[in-house]
């Protein structure tokens, strides 16, 4: 494995354990777009919710060759939502074309807010920081287990977070 593919895991874990030891968001603020993520997070499996817009070219590349409707077939139990943000258009032709929206588990969700102007556009999802196109989060029982934000998915690694996220996260210390 490349070292930069260790440390990479190694802080996306470790920031997934600090917001888990951190309070509770105040949702009180949230939008019904926020509110509606976060409850298809909330259950059980593990859901990733993917940031994007069409007018993208980073976005665009990942559709190329069908590499998320791939990861999406290989992954059934997987639920996939895709949030179109910095974009009128909700980019679901694109989508389609790549796939992507005629399978089972996956959702699209467009934000309100559709300015791309930096001062203007959304910045903040669930309390989250959005910077970057696209941004790929990783849920399992309502919590943000791993965040990639910053560009592409590399789809093996995408497939690995999903397995890690899987495991169940039991710490225990044995006695000495």
């Amino acid at each position: 494995m490349s070292r930069f593919l260790v440390h990479f895991l190694a802080a996306s874990m470790l920031f997934a354990l600090a917001r888990s030891l951190t309070a509770a968001p105040n949702t009180a603020a949230w939008t019904p777009i926020e509110n509606q993520v976060a409850q298809i997070t909330a259950g059980p499996q593990v859901t990733i919710v993917h940031f994007w817009a069409p007018w993208c070219p980073n976005c665009r590349a990942e559709l190329d060759k069908f590499g998320w409707r791939d990861f999406m077939i290989v992954n059934p139990d997987v639920k996939v939502v895709f949030v179109t943000i910095w974009s009128a258009d909700d980019g679901a032709a694109v989508l389609k074309k790549a796939g992507v929206t005629e399978q089972a588990n996956f959702q699209l969700v467009v934000h309100p807010n559709t300015s791309r102007k930096e001062e203007d556009r959304m910045q903040t999802f669930m309390g989250e920081s959005i910077s970057w196109i696209p941004t790929t989060w990783v849920f399992k029982d309502g919590q943000l287990r791993f965040a990639l934000n910053y560009g592409e998915q590399h789809f093996s690694l995408l497939q690995q977070l999903v397995r890690d996220a899987s495991d169940k996260w039991e710490h225990t210390i044995a006695p000495k």
